[in-house]
């Protein structure tokens, strides 16, 4: 009996010390996945085995804990290759750096080539060939798609246009930015919220670009605008109309956008989160829905992306339960494409819609998607018949509705407009433009979306 205990005994020790060696072999290893430019790229996957990875966040960290033994650390990336490609570990490391460069093609030259050519001596771009409206969205999209390239003078040329209208737009009588003017800068007097918040998060990812403070002030008036919009249930009004009465309504899409853009978390991040798990959440869907009182529009395609790419850990069902709004047209160029509606009307294909999906399936590492959407947008793909070498693509891929049952304007579905081309280059460079005001230090308690 003896000899047998002892032999148990032994076996036991045995195991113990294999175990021992086998933990011995298990180490962490860390980095950063950043782009040409020295930006984190947010959606990496970091593969560490076979069937395994990490995807870098929002300023491009990753961390792989519990590597066995000798093993490559690969970044991919869509439309990415990296130096080093590959890196081989056997032991803990951190600060590990890949660099990444975008794979150049020819359509992403033509759609740059199609802003530069679109930007006019004042600065601003229009928001369509052969148009005379100018929208401050469109025009903060454009100002980022200079950024990506370093075209910082052009970017400057936009914010220039509204610096030298603090006074006498800003911060005149009831205050905010137009949402649209023509040409030569003359205001139409509608004053949104999410247009203006869109240049607050513009100058945002420019100052973390530049480091300039050059428009410190014009981004705090933005910012004590917005935040004049709260009311006491913490939601944000719409913004004021054309006649300078307050619109007093509250539009979902506004809302997070300026959450994301005003800096940091203060108690106006969280009244508003108190609000939107409020008024605005579907606790069945996991969503945030957009018009609460009209069933047949509760949800909007754009709150689907934009949602996940603004707050961390938010559920990424959010970007399956948006093939609600999916759907298959014959494009107005006679070309089949597939995409998504702004609403589950689904008689159009919205190209930037689609080019903000592509993009949020970037972000989630959910790169087969990503590029599947890319391609289907080149289908809609028209060449500029104003610029030479110059391409790009419409609003919508045929005639149809808006969000709403409201018809899209003349021109919607054939000229070549800012949005789709912008969003479609966001997610080919896989630049998010949430990601510089993404992390907020959110407490757990307040992140409904988690529950």
């Amino acid at each position: 009996m003896r000899l047998i205990f002892n032999a148990i005994l032994l076996t036991s020790v045995l195991l113990v010390i294999s175990c021992q060696k086998e933990e011995a072999k298990l180490y962490s290893v860390s980095g950063r996945v950043i782009n040409h430019l020295n930006v984190g790229l947010e959606g990496v996957r970091v593969q560490h085995s076979s069937s395994e990875y990490v995807l870098t966040d929002e300023h491009g960290y990753w961390t792989v804990l519990d590597v066995v033994n000798q093993t490559a650390i690969t970044p991919t990336f869509s439309n990415y290759t990296f130096t080093p490609a590959s890196m081989e570990v056997q032991s803990v490391a951190s600060n590990i750096v890949f660099v990444g460069t975008p794979r150049k093609t020819e359509n992403q030259d033509k759609i740059y080539n199609w802003f530069k050519n679109q930007q006019l001596t004042n600065g601003l771009l229009e928001s369509a060939e052969n148009g005379n409206v100018v929208s401050l969205y469109d025009n903060a999209l454009a100002a980022m798609v200079f950024m990506l390239k370093e075209d910082y003078d052009e970017a400057e040329g936009i914010f220039n246009f509204f610096n030298t209208n603090i006074d006498s737009e800003l911060k005149n009588g009831v205050g905010g930015f137009s949402q649209l003017r023509d040409r030569n800068g003359l205001p139409n007097n509608h004053r949104w919220i999410g247009d203006n918040a869109w240049l607050l998060i513009a100058l945002n990812n420019y100052k973390e670009r530049t480091g300039k403070v050059t428009y410190d002030n014009l981004a705090t008036e933005i910012s004590d605008w917005l935040v004049s919009l709260q009311d006491t249930n913490g939601g944000l009004f719409a913004g004021y109309g054309a006649d300078n009465s307050l619109l007093n309504y509250k539009v979902t899409e506004g809302n997070i956008d300026a959450f994301n853009a005003i800096a940091g978390y203060t108690n106006f991040h969280s009244d508003l989160l108190y609000f939107l798990e409020k008024e605005r959440w579907d606790e069945i869907d996991k969503n945030l829905v957009a018009w609460p009182t009209n069933p047949t529009y509760l949800y909007a395609l754009d709150l689907h992306p934009w949602s996940y790419s603004i707050f961390k850990e938010y559920p990424v069902s959010a970007l399956t339960t948006a093939q609600r709004f999916l759907t298959s047209q014959t494009a107005t160029n006679g070309i089949q494409i597939t995409g998504y509606c702004f609403d589950e009307d689904k008689d159009v294909v919205w190209l930037e819609g689609t080019g903000q999906m592509a993009l949020a399936y970037g972000i989630a590492g959910m790169q087969s998607e990503k590029e599947f959407y890319l391609k289907e947008m080149e289908n809609n793909f028209i060449q500029s018949v104003t610029h030479s070498n110059s391409a790009g693509f419409p609003y919508a891929s045929n005639s149809g509705t808006h969000y709403g049952n409201g018809m899209l304007w003349a021109g919607a579905d054939t000229e070549i407009a800012i949005s789709g081309g912008a969003w479609y280059l966001f997610a080919k460079y896989g630049f998010n433009p949430f990601a510089v005001s993404r992390n907020k230090d959110i407490p757990t308690d307040k992140m409904f979306w988690l529950n």
